[in-house]
């Protein structure tokens, strides 16, 4: 196990990533950090959902400099979706030195990113099309850049984007520092490792190990209005001993958070926002049982080791499969069962199949729970408490006052009125939920072909180098409405 505390890190930056949750380095993360530090080139053979981010982040981090009012570094990713998760990432982990990273996509006004260009930002995350069009117009200047770094290279590879990143790196001076990372190596992704980088340092990690035997997955298909009083029901229904539920953002689990406890279920949130001394505090109660019902995202449950996790309740699908297993992982352990639940919406069944793909499992459909079946689930807990009381024989003390009722009622009445005061009926106290946009629809990879990329861009696939076109949305599709949307700069 390698802490972050052994890896060379500034204390600033240590802060900024402990404040994150990070509890212990990813191998990926405790190879690549001492090389990235010691200016190695590197290339990374790793899956999403390895902890690359901040594996590449961290030193990068590290060695801006903040007086320097320039681009320092440069991170090329293949979609804007990466690009905007890669850029949030990294303001975290840049929070303690205050760096200021900004990110470029298509479909953004390139008048807002001008403007937030000559703010100097200290890293670029970037699509490789609007990258481009930031260099031709002018308003990007590279010769201040110390290290490139092209994330997800085999899928730029797919999507045609190599002869794009060559241009891009032509750009940069020579004397840098070059980190490439694909899950795979084909020829071209060599090519490029070859032409541009310097005696690089090969870091492989194995994928996660994506089977879970000992875990039933079903999944809800559920509109996103519904899903919270879903959760409540089977929360109902299952009672289950201690459940984790997870969020896609800290805003989502601190308003599930609260909205569990005003229909009375004892539950608490964990994101990456919460002091060290927080987080602690609350995994502490979750697992002396104070609380029922923990919600979390996938940052802050990273390293979380809490047996006896029963039921995992996933409100909001994760956007890779690594991420999925992740989650589920918490529960099924030392041998045990456990039971996991996946809320899906209609829009966002691409995703369901890409993680049934790779964990080689189909889920089962379940039928989301009406409000009489919850009402039944919570009678059918009472009813086991009082079958257990009833083995533990210790009822001495109550016959008298027994018997006093049943002279007065049948014993069918009295029974109904013991489960009527000792069940919780289900709560429809409202609660307001901000609704999260779906995740962008999958789209089937096809072969490499660049001309059909150029078609895609003039679409706004990808949302670079948006373009004009003929294209008309096929049936049911809703045409991208091309409105530009706000630009979002990190800055301290």
């Amino acid at each position: 196990m390698t802490k972050f505390e052994d890896l060379g890190i500034g204390q600033a930056t240590l802060k900024a990533v402990l404040r994150m949750g990070f509890e212990e380095a990813t191998p990926i993360q405790a190879e690549t950090i001492p090389l990235s530090l010691a200016n190695n080139d590197v290339i990374g053979q790793a899956q999403t959902g390895t902890g690359k981010t901040a594996a590449f982040g961290i030193p990068l981090v590290e060695k801006v400099d903040k007086e320097e009012e320039a681009i320092q570094g440069i991170i090329i990713a293949p979609t804007r979706e990466l690009a905007i998760q890669v850029s949030e990432e990294l303001y975290k982990i840049g929070a303690g030195k205050r760096v200021r990273v900004l990110p470029i996509y298509g479909g953004q006004d390139i008048g807002r990113q001008i403007r937030s260009l000559k703010k100097a930002p200290h890293i670029i995350v970037g699509t490789p099309g609007r990258l481009l069009d930031h260099i031709n117009r002018k308003t990007i200047r590279l010769d201040h850049v110390h290290t490139v770094i092209l994330d997800e290279a085999d899928e730029m590879l797919n999507m045609g984007f190599i002869e794009d990143i060559e241009t891009i790196l032509a750009e940069i001076p020579e004397a840098r520092q070059t980190l490439l990372f694909s899950a795979t190596m084909p020829g071209p992704i060599q090519r490029i490792a070859e032409k541009f980088m310097k005696d690089p340092k090969i870091v492989r990690v194995k994928a996660k190990e994506m089977t879970v035997p000992s875990i039933e997955q079903y999944y809800l298909e559920v509109q996103e209005k519904n899903k919270f009083d879903v959760l409540t029901r089977l929360l109902d229904i299952q009672s289950p001993e201690l459940a984790i539920v997870f969020g896609r953002t800290k805003r989502r689990v601190d308003e599930l958070s609260e909205a569990l406890n005003l229909r009375g279920y004892t539950a608490e949130g964990i994101h990456g926002d919460l002091s060290q001394a927080k987080r602690l505090s609350v995994l502490r109660k979750f697992k002396e049982g104070s609380i029922d019902v923990l919600v979390a995202t996938d940052v802050a449950a990273r390293g979380l080791d809490i047996s006896g996790v029963t039921h995992v309740y996933n409100f909001d699908i994760p956007q890779d499969p690594e991420s999925y297993v992740h989650r589920i992982g918490r529960t099924g352990r030392a041998g045990k069962t456990g039971v996991a639940m996946t809320f899906v919406t209609p829009r966002e069944k691409s995703y369901l199949s890409i993680v049934e793909k790779t964990t080689k499992r189909k889920m089962e459909r379940m039928t989301p729970p009406t409000l009489d079946e919850a009402l039944e689930g919570q009678q059918r807990a009472v009813v086991d408490k009082i079958l257990q009381t009833i083995d533990n024989n210790n009822l001495q003390y109550y016959k008298a006052a027994a018997e006093e009722l049943l002279e007065t009622n049948d014993a069918s009445t009295v029974v109904a009125a013991v489960l009527k005061m000792l069940t919780k009926e289900p709560d429809t106290t409202p609660v307001k939920l901000t609704e999260e946009s779906p995740l962008p629809q999958k789209r089937e990879k096809k072969p490499f072909d660049r001309d059909r990329r150029r078609r895609d861009d003039s679409r706004g696939f990808n949302g670079d180098r948006r373009k004009k076109s003929s294209y008309k949305p096929r049936s049911g599709e809703k045409r991208n409405s091309g409105k530009p949307s706000k630009s979002r700069s990190y800055n301290h």
